[in-house]
């Protein structure tokens, strides 16, 4: 297996101990400021689609319909599974009104099979992508804008249960601590 498979495979036991060993305490969530990870990503993603089309040494061919809608298809898919991550974390409100968050052990595991399915997508899709008749840069960008859509509607979903709690609304996935 090429150094550039094997290596990014290797990395996934290694973040998921950090990600596991993170997730174990709650943290105080900030509702005001849970726009942030999605202001620095987006940009960044926007800027790594466009830096793949400039590339010199890559062929590119212009998208097309088909390509935006792999790209699209990413990106829904992505907010799908990012809403889904935002549900399985718990909003607990404590008695001095702050909100504690705590990763669900669903979430992290949701995490992990996205990325093993999309490193063992990765090679079929590109592999195939001639005799689909796809763009094998568009299906590349479409992981990143599947990582884009999860990150986002992750943070919208916690937002607008986090944004309930202090008007004294609840929800199932809230918990107040006594």
């Amino acid at each position: 297996m090429p150094p550039e498979k094997l290596i990014p495979l290797l990395m996934i036991p290694i973040m998921l101990v950090i990600v596991l060993l993170k997730n174990r305490r709650k943290r105080v969530l900030k509702p005001q400021l849970l726009w942030v990870m999605p202001a620095i990503v987006l940009p960044l993603i926007g800027l790594g689609i466009w830096g793949s089309a400039q590339n010199p040494n890559m062929a590119h061919a212009p998208f097309g319909p088909d390509a935006w809608a792999v790209l699209a298809i990413g990106g829904i898919l992505g907010g799908v599974a990012g809403w889904y991550r935002g549900k399985t974390v718990t909003i607990e409100k404590q008695p001095d009104g702050s909100l504690m968050a705590q990763a669900s052990p669903l979430g992290l595991i949701l995490l992990v099979v996205l990325f093993a399915g999309r490193s063992l997508l990765r090679d079929l899709i590109e592999s195939h992508a001639a005799a689909w008749h796809l763009n094998a840069l568009a299906v590349t960008d479409a992981f990143l804008v599947f990582a884009m859509g999860l990150i986002v509607m992750q943070r919208v979903e916690m937002y607008i249960r986090a944004r309930r709690i202090p008007s004294g609304g609840t929800d199932s996935h809230v918990e107040v601590a006594a």
